[in-house]
C-alpha cells in the first residue's frame, strides 16, 4: 500500500492540473483511502486496507492520502468527512464512499465496480 502525495497522485491517478475531463492514468483499478491520523474510524479501516492490498496485489492498487498533509487533494475531491474511500475503475468515472465499511463490503465493491473477482486464498 502506497501513501500518495499530490505529485504522485498527478502521475499515478489523474493530472487534474493539466486536464479538465477525467482521464485515469493507472494500469489497475484504484482505491484511495482519504484519512487522518487522529480519526478513530480511519484507524479501524487501515488494517482492512492493508489486508486488501495484499490479497488484491497486481489486480487493484490501494493508496492512502493523509488529508492533513495533502489538503489540496482533499479539497479537489470535496472530502468533508473521513474516512472517505474513492473507487477508481480503469474505464469509468470514480465513485466515492463515505465512512468505513467491513472488509466483505469492499470485496463486493471491487467485484461490482471494478469487475475484479475475490481472490482465492489457499491456507497452509
Amino acid at each position: 500500500m502506497e501513501f500518495l502525495t499530490k505529485e504522485t497522485f498527478l502521475k499515478k491517478v489523474f493530472d487534474y492540473e493539466n486536464k479538465t475531463e477525467w482521464d485515469f492514468t493507472g494500469e489497475n483499478p484504484v482505491v484511495i483511502d482519504f484519512y487522518a491520523d487522529w480519526c478513530g474510524p480511519c484507524k479501524m479501516l487501515s488494517p482492512i486496507m492493508e489486508e486488501l492490498a495484499k490479497e488484491y496485489q497486481g489486480k487493484v492498487d490501494i493508496y492512502k492520502i493523509d488529508t492533513e498533509a495533502e489538503q489540496e487533494l482533499a479539497a479537489v475531491f470535496g472530502i468533508r468527512s473521513i474516512p472517505s474511500v474513492l473507487f477508481v475503475p480503469k474505464n469509468d468515472k470514480p465513485q466515492m464512499s463515505v465512512g468505513a465499511m467491513r472488509k466483505e463490503d469492499y470485496k463486493r465493491a471491487f467485484k461490482e465496480i471494478f469487475g475484479v473477482p475475490e481472490p482465492i486464498i489457499i491456507a497452509n
